[in-house]
């Protein structure tokens, strides 16, 4: 008997969306784009709605979403975590407000309105205010047990501030800011590692993983927005209970907005999506909840969405284009970047022309040919990028593989691509290009924040032979600053001091600015911190940087390697010669009482905050761990100490109460 038509296209569209859910929620590696998946949800719900006699109990409409990993143990969730269901269009949200009308009857109703994060959703427990465990949601009534990797997060409270209830479980989103995500992801290519497709990705991908010092490493923050049970505390409204939860010290979900009517909560929304560029987490929508408590429970939920809630969801910052050209670009490390040119796109009321390729293992992996269409990405501040090649679409016959070319574009130089290494290097130490993207750097806010020096300038001065490297800079006058295009005499004297002003920049920054390369900004505080001046630094090999610092080997190497070299070392002599700071605050880069030794703390103290003691530990020269190993020197002990003091003493890791910390500290003061 022949099929069905409908009921086929209903077949496939499950089996469809069954893999593309293990792939998003098990394997963290989506094939598709968000906005795809939401187009294959919206086809299958409108077929079945308009054909209920196909509907199973087994429909992706009908069940949470997602399915645990077997790498967990299993946590069942008491009240399962249900989805929400999405508006694409003010009409939509509407129609929701009308179904909620009729329901609870006419009348101006009372919603929050907050931000849509995309991360993982989780569910913490908390048991006589100690939090004894965490899970992911998995498939909404069974999710992983992923406590150990919360516990790594920082911003998750392990105890709960005033008084607590006897049980609560709050719900919430683990998240990477979009800054870190950028990181780490550089991180990745330069370790020849695949890079995250998104900021989501990069957190579920972080939390699940199976080593908890891993997902201490990645920066992770944490929204709370709900709660699935609390024992002996009842609330009225959604709002009180995010105030209730941002009362016990749980980080809540930014910028909820209360508003009366469905007019100031469709406002709230669009207010939202204009300021989304603006936050420095990613958010894909808006969610939109009735406040009153009584009122969520008189609506219930039908199927796997709760009928008080809806997400309002964002236009795609994805979209697909043409691949016109690739170029290559040379960084100020001597990086060669492939860019692609594009088609001219429009993504999220941005146009986007270009897109990063970062390097050749990625356009390998990827398969990115000249001729291509591909999924394009943006994301806030970060710079475009091609997701995928639509490989359907590819012309026929196939365009060439491209490759790297062998010299640079900018002085001819060879380019180099060492054993081991993602990125491949133009050599010339005084490649035009080179110079150019280094005086960019040192001049930006991440480095010596010298207000005035844009890239056009900066350009301009390496062009008319004025600046050949950043000591250069400290050394151009006022008559050669007023000969530059389109530069008046007012801001060639703010230039001039703004120059000035940067001299006294902390160490770290200026270590920053020197374009050391895979030298970062967490690299760079390290390194100031522990070595204390640029001649400590300059002076030590990578063996003593490693190990000192605790930095990593290419790191060390790379620095060690930085200051070894002649044209480095006259560099330095001239910053010094001009006044800037090599020091911090005017140390002399003798050897601090705690150099070397490596401090892990846990547990709470009375007399201070655990931040406060980290930085009293680094100001005598300590590293600061987070986990306990066989390297750790001492293991401070607070209050409740847990896992960390109990390996620390299998290790025989010497442990210091707070009394012996103090005491140590007022010695070292005296």
């Amino acid at each position: 008997m022949e099929q069905d038509p409908v009921a086929g296209e209903i077949a496939s569209l499950r089996t469809q969306i069954g893999q593309h859910n293990y792939r998003y929620f098990v394997l963290d590696s989506p094939e598709i784009t968000d906005a795809e998946y939401d187009a294959l949800m919206r086809r299958l719900r409108a077929l079945e709605e308009a054909h209920p006699e196909l509907i199973t109990a087994d429909s992706p409409t009908q069940r949470v979403g997602g399915v645990a990993s077997g790498d967990f143990a299993k946590v069942e969730h008491r009240v399962p975590m249900l989805s929400l269901s999405n508006a694409f269009s003010e009409e939509e949200v509407r129609t929701w407000e009308r179904r909620v009308q009729r329901l609870v009857g006419d009348g101006t109703l009372e919603y929050t309105v907050e931000p849509k994060i995309d991360g993982l959703a989780i569910a913490l427990h908390y048991e006589q205010g100690r939090f004894v465990r965490g899970a992911t949601r998995g498939d909404g009534l069974v999710g992983e047990d992923v406590t150990n990797n919360l516990r790594a997060i920082a911003a998750l409270p392990l105890r709960l501030e005033g008084e607590a209830p006897a049980y609560l479980e709050a719900r919430g989103e683990v998240y990477m800011l979009k800054r870190e995500f950028a990181r780490l992801n550089e991180r990745r290519a330069e370790a020849g590692e695949s890079r995250f497709a998104s900021p989501r990705n990069a957190a579920a991908g972080s939390l699940r993983q199976l080593d908890p010092a891993i997902t201490a490493s990645r920066a992770l923050r944490l929204f709370v927005y709900a709660v699935g049970r609390v024992d002996g505390v009842s609330f009225a409204s959604h709002a009180e209970t995010l105030a209730y939860l941002g009362e016990r010290g749980l980080p809540v979900v930014t910028g909820m907005r209360l508003v009366e009517g469905i007019d100031a909560a469709w406002a709230a929304c669009q207010a939202w999506e204009r300021e989304r560029e603006t936050l420095p987490f990613e958010i894909d929508g808006a969610v939109i909840k009735v406040n009153s408590i009584a009122l969520q429970q008189e609506l219930g939920a039908v199927g796997r969405d709760p009928r008080w809630a809806i997400a309002y969801k964002f236009a795609a910052l994805q979209a697909t284009t043409q691949v016109c050209d690739i170029m290559v670009t040379v960084g100020r490390t001597g990086s060669i970047n492939p860019t692609a040119v594009l088609a001219p796109v429009v993504i999220g009321g941005v146009t986007v022309s270009r897109a990063t390729l970062h390097n050749q293992n990625e356009i390998d992996r990827k398969d990115v040919r000249i001729g291509d269409t591909v999924v394009v990405q943006r994301a806030g501040d970060v710079i475009p990028e091609v997701v995928r090649v639509v490989l359907e679409q590819r012309p026929q016959p196939e365009p060439a593989r491209w490759v790297l070319p062998e010299r640079c574009p900018s002085c001819g130089s060879p380019i180099v691509r060492e054993q081991g290494e993602a990125m491949a290097y133009c050599v010339a130490a005084d490649c035009p290009a080179q110079r150019e993207e280094r005086i960019i750097h040192f001049a930006s806010r991440g480095a010596m924040n010298i207000d005035g020096l844009g890239e056009r300038l900066a350009q301009a001065l390496v062009r008319a032979a004025l600046v050949r490297d950043v000591a250069d800079l400290y050394a151009v006058s006022k008559e050669q600053l007023l000969q530059m295009d389109r530069l008046a005499d007012k801001s060639a004297d703010n230039l001039l001091q703004a120059l000035e002003a940067s001299k006294n920049r902390p160490l770290d920054r200026l270590l920053v600015g020197l374009s050391i390369r895979h030298l970062g900004t967490k690299g760079a505080e390290t390194l100031a911190a522990a070595f204390r001046s640029i001649d400590a630094l300059a002076s030590a090999d990578a063996d003593e940087i490693s190990r000192r610092a605790g930095v990593g080997p290419v790191i060390a190497a790379s620095v060690a390697d930085f200051f070894a070299r002649s044209h480095n070392q006259d560099l330095l002599r001239r910053l010094r010669e001009a006044g800037v700071r090599l020091e911090v605050d005017g140390d002399d880069g003798q050897a601090l009482p705690l150099d070397g030794q490596e401090f892990v703390l846990t547990g709470r103290l009375g007399s201070m905050t655990r931040g406060e003691a980290e930085a009293a530990l680094k100001r005598l020269g300590a590293r600061i761990g987070s986990a306990v190993t066989r390297k750790t020197s001492v293991v401070v002990a607070g209050e409740d100490a847990g896992s960390k003091l109990a390996k620390a003493q299998k290790l025989k890791v010497p442990v210091w109460t707070e009394e012996e910390l103090l005491a140590r500290l007022r010695a070292e003061a005296a």
